[in-house]
């Protein structure tokens, strides 16, 4: 953790500059919900890295009189005065670790390659993005970091916005949260040489069922698991099937990964029917998208699976091995849904 808190120098306060980064969004496999302070998971998770869903977020930068630090912010170029207070929520808890923002004003610009409320963690991408672009301007004002210490303290400020951010800074798998095999709560891992080749390959459709906005937001959603009567139960869960996620995933086991992915897809939402305010995310079409995938897997014997994010909306999992065959089924039983066609990717790049 001290690379990526610990500041050996003061950095030159005079430059102005920019930077430009593309971040991927993720699927987590093993779910965390629940967190306790700063942003740290309650339980540790593992993902997917997407390569066609992401965001690209340039920053500019400019020395103006010391105070507190300002910016705009534009979104797929308008401006977006509705996104200012998430954003300055994170530059108030990130200002200890980069004191030099208040000496700044800054330009930020965004944009997704898909859709908004499309089921995809655009927060994920977008704060990985911007993580990012603020380890560069640290850089750029003499701050020494090597590449592994650049995308750790990327890591460590992205999950501060956004916890499942922390994971899109890596290629194919990552994983975050404290674990006695694997794991660190304060940043995330990259899992991406332990990979079996069974799943260097694995595609994620997203089959959108519902692309309204949520009616109960992520965030409320993790503050009810304090009082959640099953909370400790499913802390124990994650902790299992992350082991065994991890297990699979090395081994190429996929039939163990399949039912680890499922249970834990269903335990997320279970946690959400079962909460003190109690709410239900599925619609009528995911239960029919999962019926629907459970049945082709059983005819075909295919690796493939299903997986929820916070949502409705069904991510669906197989081996592009398949792909001739596994198209064939979407056309034919998934024709009525909207669907996004995805693959693992190889984590974020700068943009020149």
């Amino acid at each position: 953790m001290n690379s990526c808190t610990k500041r050996l120098k003061k950095l030159d306060i005079t430059k102005s500059g920019s930077s430009s980064w593309r971040a991927p969004s993720n699927i987590a496999l093993v779910k965390y919900w629940g967190k306790k302070e700063v942003q740290i998971p309650c339980n540790p998770s593992v993902s997917f890295t997407l390569k066609n869903c992401f965001s690209e977020t340039s920053l500019a930068w400019s020395p103006k009189e010391e105070g507190s630090l300002t910016y705009e912010f534009m979104f797929e170029g308008q401006s977006k005065k509705s996104f200012h207070s998430k954003l300055d929520q994170f530059f108030e808890k990130i200002i200890d670790y980069i004191p030099e923002l208040n000496h700044y004003h800054f330009i930020i610009n965004s944009k997704n390659s898909f859709p908004h409320s499309a089921g995809i963690a655009s927060s994920a991408s977008a704060m990985a993005a911007l993580a990012l672009n603020l380890v560069s301007f640290e850089r750029s004002l003499g701050l020494d970091l090597n590449e592994e210490e650049f995308i750790q303290r990327s890591s460590f400020l992205a999950r501060i916005g956004s916890g499942s951010a922390s994971r899109s800074l890596f290629a194919e798998v990552a994983c975050w949260g404290d674990h006695p095999i694997f794991g660190n709560d304060h940043y995330a891992l990259s899992f991406s040489n332990e990979l079996h080749s069974n799943f260097k390959n694995y595609r994620d459709s997203i089959v959108i069922v519902d692309d309204q906005e949520k009616a109960v937001s992520s965030r409320v959603g993790h503050a009810l698991m304090n009082n959640h009567p099953f909370a400790n139960e499913r802390f124990t869960q994650a902790h299992a099937n992350y082991s065994l996620c991890l297990s699979a995933l090395k081994s190429g086991d996929t039939n163990s990964f399949i039912k680890i992915v499922e249970a834990e897809a269903l335990s997320l939402h279970a946690m959400m029917m079962t909460s003190s305010e109690s709410y239900m995310l599925m619609r009528p079409g995911t239960l029919q998208i999962i019926e629907e995938v459970r049945k082709f897997r059983e005819q075909t014997s295919i690796p493939i699976c299903f997986t929820l994010d916070a949502g409705p909306n069904v991510h669906i999992l197989y081996p592009s091995d398949n792909l001739d065959v596994v198209m064939k089924w979407f056309n034919d039983k998934v024709k009525d849904f909207k669907v996004i066609h995805d693959e693992l990717g190889n984590g974020p790049e700068m943009i020149l």
